[in-house]
């Protein structure tokens, strides 16, 4: 590969090639950054719902009882 770039110019190696390569790969990028991002999110809103049925569950499931963790 090395012999291939060896006689070009440098803006061949750092302009044109990665600008060719996003012009080919960018729609395979964006769906995967994409896929990504909402992925994270999904776990993020699970993550936050749970804690959010925990917290509602422990507050009217306890309120009749006394607890041995101590009350906040």
């Amino acid at each position: 590969m090395r012999e291939i770039f060896a006689g070009m110019p440098w803006w061949v190696k750092w302009v044109a090639v990665p600008l060719l390569a996003l012009m080919v790969f960018g729609g395979v990028i964006t769906a995967f950054l994409g896929a990504l991002i909402s992925f994270v999110f999904k776990a993020l809103l699970f993550v936050a719902l749970v804690g959010g049925l925990i917290f509602v569950v422990r507050k009217f499931t306890g309120s009749g009882t006394k607890s041995t963790h101590g009350d906040w």
